[in-house]
């Protein structure tokens, strides 16, 4: 069997099948791309073999998976089968026993085999220390409702680079946004995606990214990329408010009435009490417009201060009455 670092493994792993032979909650907690997850142990029985090695010998817990393993010899072999490649890459955590056994069996019955050398924690260093070099970023900035991420797929489509931070997250930034997303994967696994993402580009252009704040709902952003963020030039998108205000009003109108109510009352302390009652009496008659107004006034008096910090980072100040994303896009690019 052949043992690959992290590129290697990587770059194969994009037409190659990846086992992840770890256990469930391992796999669950963070993972390669497109790896498929084949538990040499459940979670209960890693917890049982490691109690072993810790409270007995090493020589105990050996045996003890190998009772746990033998009855899945015969599945981890139908499983490889089905994936329908002759050459399969395998890791574990450490790159240690759990790797090298599976890929023994699997050689045994005829496949080529190779494994990640010190397993995904050498994985998880490669991916945090990406980041530890300089990024061509350019930051998009704004108050809420100026279509960012909208903008920041149509600058894409006219040829530059970005990633999208929310997307990943499964996340948009404010209450009302966090109404709208899916289930979030850990900050691990955020972080992963990170990599994966900004290891496709190509990193003598520019990479455009959202003004983000270090934690995306429950996630964090690595913190080396959200140093570097804060540090790289910056474009103020500033959309005139009403504009704003229709912008959100369709944004989220297949949000339900029960959690836009809930959404206002958890920033009720920071819209404050007169205004939060007012919101929510505006929610209850159906006039979004002027529910949207009112919870604007909060959000743009907190991220007014964000951006008035980021002064010296401000390349293009670019005032629009414009809600076309593609026509934004445009004119950023024409005079940045």
């Amino acid at each position: 069997m052949k043992q690959l670092d992290p590129q290697e493994f990587l770059s194969l792993g994009e037409k190659l099948p990846i086992i992840d032979v770890r256990s469930p909650v391992e796999y669950e907690q963070g993972r390669l791309p497109n790896a498929l997850n084949m538990p040499l142990l459940s979670d209960e029985e890693r917890v049982i073999v490691g109690t072993l090695y810790k409270q007995d010998s090493p020589q105990a817990a050996f045996k003890r998976g190998l009772d746990f393993i033998g009855p899945k010899m015969s599945g981890f072999i139908e499983f490889a089968e089905g994936l329908q490649s002759q050459e399969l890459l395998v890791h574990c955590w450490r790159g240690g026993n759990r790797s090298h056994s599976v890929a023994m069996l699997l050689e045994t019955n005829g496949f080529n085999v190779s494994i990640l050398n010190g397993g995904y924690k050498a994985y998880r260093r490669e991916a945090l220390e990406f980041f530890d070099q300089p990024l061509p970023l350019m930051v998009l900035t704004g108050y809420t409702g100026s279509l960012k991420t909208e903008v920041l797929y149509a600058l894409q489509e006219l040829g530059e680079q970005m990633v999208d931070f929310e997307g990943l997250a499964c996340h948009q930034g404010s209450a009302f946004g966090r109404q709208e997303s899916e289930e979030q994967p850990t900050s691990e696994q955020f972080q992963n995606l990170l990599f994966q993402e900004f290891r496709k580009l190509d990193l003598t252009r520019r990479i455009w990214v959202e003004d983000e704040s270090m934690r995306i709902g429950r996630v964090d952003l690595v913190a080396e990329l959200y140093h570097q963020k804060e540090q790289s030039p910056h474009v103020f998108l500033e959309v005139a408010r009403p504009v704003r205000v229709k912008n959100l009003v369709l944004n989220y109108r297949h949000v339900s009435l029960e959690r836009l109510v809930l959404a206002t009352k958890s920033i009720q302390k920071k819209l404050g009490k007169k205004e939060a009652r007012q919101a929510l009496e505006f929610i209850d008659h159906g006039d979004a417009p002027e529910a949207a107004a009112i919870i604007l006034k909060y959000y743009d008096k907190r991220y007014g201060k964000s951006i008035e910090g980021k002064r010296d980072h401000i390349r293009l100040h670019l005032e629009t009455q414009s809600s076309d994303p593609m026509q934004i896009a445009q004119e950023i690019l024409s005079k940045i």
